[in-house]
């Protein structure tokens, strides 16, 4: 398996970004409150704080990159990226011969990271945004809860659907792409009843200068209505979860400027019984593979007897010690809800870990949380990130709150990729049909 080219010496970490010093966290330690010290250096402030508090307690495991393995086909698509594609004036992959955006591209965009390239932060994004492209169309059914420091306060339900024209394998990709789509988007509200039928849908183009389409329908109002990209950073629902986190950061890269902060040792969150081969797949019948989540009851703190710890705590979860990009990134749109972002990126599977929001004057808002599994084989030949569980938990740090996505409903629900879906489904004329 290929590894990546590193040319430079480490970058210093930018302000905010605790210094990389060398730490001896080995698998089988138990990070808690005794021994949060020992980890202060490997993660963000915030997150260091609620291990030194005893509000998160994580066993530490080891996750070696034999345990992350792609489609057939991946390396050698990565190869001929490695020849053929570069980054574009519009911060964008094109080919090089013809200086357009290719009319298909999967495996990594771009394979060889330099840190002394002023390019590099720009790249390691779409790196990431390619290996969730690489999943593939998908379906969930997921809770969004608001939690407190003590308990769920609320629960919403969201049916949510992806159709990706890029990054996954050719055969699951619509035939036609007329409006040059990238991926089209639709959150549907299932409970509760005063936001059952709540629909938001969203198209991303491949035009670097083509900003994206949103739109919502509200059962109240009764009609489709069009909704600025800048709203995209705007809380879901009223929560601390937003469009543009999606599975880590979702927002348009051209739409931030870039730059790379660090690359250094961290800790992440993780999946253990992943790790140890216990995911379950199934094939469906029209097509699609479904990944039911054994560790759904036990995933975050509000869910287990007599836990003593914050109520979003990660339980399920375990932590790897990984080598990691840190990138950040400043909105181009003034009316963007947050400053900066910094992004904590593996820098082998390239799975987000930590995602910081910080206001426009620099203060740190909130944390978006990721757990990052290996990955589990579909069939002989295909192979995408496989969980025991789902945890997406955006912290407001400032009100002491938080919004974790991704446990699912009780019974057999859509956990489901590689689906057969059809453009019309994300057609805005008809977003109204969801409506109750």
């Amino acid at each position: 398996m290929w590894k990546m080219t590193i040319l430079a010496l480490p970058l210093l970490a930018a302000a905010g970004v605790p210094a990389c010093v060398a730490v001896d966290v080995k698998p089988g330690v138990v990070l808690d409150q005794s021994t949060a010290d020992d980890a202060k250096n490997l993660l963000p402030p915030e997150i260091y704080n609620h291990y030194k508090k005893g509000e998160y307690t994580n066993r530490v495991v080891d996750f070696p990159d034999s345990k992350f393995q792609w489609d057939d086909g991946y390396q050698a698509a990565s190869e001929w990226n490695r020849e053929h594609v570069t980054l574009g004036a519009s911060k964008q992959p094109v080919d090089k011969a013809t200086g357009k955006r290719p009319e298909y591209l999967t495996g990594r965009p771009f394979p060889d990271i330099r840190e002394d390239d002023p390019d590099a932060a720009v790249k390691i994004l779409w790196n990431t945004t390619y290996e969730v492209y690489q999943g593939g169309n998908s379906r969930n059914l997921t809770a969004l809860d608001w939690v407190s420091p003590t308990g769920r306060d609320r629960s919403a339900i969201q049916d949510v659907t992806f159709l990706y024209y890029d990054g996954q394998p050719r055969q699951y990709i619509p035939a036609a792409n007329p409006e040059n789509l990238l991926f089209q988007f639709v959150a549907l509200t299932v409970t509760p009843a005063d936001l059952q039928g709540t629909a938001a849908l969203s198209w991303r183009y491949h035009d670097p200068d083509k900003r994206d389409a949103s739109w919502a329908y509200v059962p109240a109002l009764r009609r489709v209505r069009s909704v600025s990209p800048a709203n995209r950073s705007d809380g879901f629902l009223g929560s601390d979860l937003s469009q543009d986190d999606g599975n880590f950061f979702d927002g348009k890269p051209q739409d931030f400027v870039w730059k790379l902060a660090g690359h250094r040792d961290a800790l992440r969150l993780t999946d253990p019984d992943a790790l140890e081969g216990k995911v379950v797949r199934r094939e469906l019948p029209g097509g699609g593979w479904r990944t039911p989540f054994g560790n759904n009851d036990r995933t975050v703190g509000f869910q287990v007897k007599d836990w003593k710890g914050i109520a979003w705590a990660p339980v399920a979860a375990a932590l790897t010690k990984r080598k990691v990009w840190v990138i950040e990134a400043v909105p181009k749109d003034k009316y963007y809800l947050y400053g900066k972002i910094e992004l904590w990126i593996d820098d082998y599977t390239y799975e987000g870990a930590w995602n910081r929001k910080f206001s426009w004057r620099g203060e740190l808002i909130n944390t978006y949380q990721v757990a990052g599994p290996p990955t589990a084989p579909y069939n002989d030949k295909e192979r995408w990130l496989g969980s025991t569980f789902g945890y997406q938990n955006a912290e407001n740090v400032k009100a002491n709150r938080a919004t974790v996505a991704g446990t699912s409903p009780p019974g057999d629900v859509p956990e489901d990729r590689r689906l057969p879906l059809a453009p019309s489904f994300f057609a805005y004329t008809t977003l109204n049909r969801f409506g109750k």
